[in-house]
């Protein structure tokens, strides 16, 4: 999948010369945790998040008046805030590669840029919920992990079991195991009604299943 096929494309803008005050407005009307800084041609320069805004909104211990904390804030403006530096994706960027980017950089959402167009914006909640519509979460299913090795025809042999078992795969992906090289944890998700069936038909072949959190996992081990 592609960031093209998820990013919002409603988009909420504003100008560098936004107050502090009338975006925290903004993001709170729009229930929204980032704001696109636009210059008056349209062409993107900057964001701010909620964050931002929090991190430069004056302490509840100020000793500041009311009137004099509005006069204040009025004069911050987004531009004064907002991060310059941007990373940014385009909508042929696969999720895989939006997620690392956002990971590695550690921020939460990433301008979608067409060429010099600014036309969308994805974020970790996105990406979030592509993953868990991915691993079939959302459904009436059974999840187990298989350990297996990392070699030639084990999903092939995985999945013709199953098949021949008439037991349908909702999800399946492969996690590499970071404190055994070589093997791979194999999640699975199957329709609810065929979790027991399949899990024994696996343990029947020769093939180590869990349903449910080991903490030690070497007696597991195919």
């Amino acid at each position: 999948m592609y960031v093209g096929s998820v990013m919002h494309k409603n988009l909420i803008t504003v100008s560098p010369d936004t107050s502090l005050t009338d975006a925290m407005k903004l993001i709170k009307e729009k229930k929204i945790a980032h704001l696109l800084v636009v210059d008056a041609k349209g062409k993107l320069v900057g964001i701010v998040t909620d964050r931002d805004i929090r991190q430069n909104w004056a302490s509840p211990a100020t000793t500041l008046s009311t009137h004099e904390l509005n006069y204040l804030l009025a004069k911050i403006t987004v531009g004064m805030i907002m991060m310059r530096n941007l990373m940014v994706v385009s909508p042929q960027t696969t999720i895989e590669r939006a997620a690392l980017t956002m990971q590695e950089n550690r921020i939460n959402g990433l301008p979608v840029m067409d060429g010099d167009k600014l036309v969308g914006i994805i974020t970790s909640s996105d990406v979030m919920g592509v993953l868990l519509t991915a691993i079939g979460i959302d459904k009436e299913s059974t999840r187990f992990t298989v350990l297996v090795q990392d070699r030639v025809g084990t999903t092939a042999e995985i999945t013709r079991i199953l098949k021949e078992n008439e037991i349908n795969i909702r999800s399946i992906f492969a996690w590499p195991d970071p404190q055994y090289p070589g093997i791979y944890q194999l999640v699975m998700r199957v329709p609810q009604r065929d979790g027991a069936k399949a899990i024994q038909s696996l343990t029947d072949a020769g093939f180590k299943v869990l349903s449910s959190y080991v903490a030690d996992l070497k007696p597991y081990l195919p």
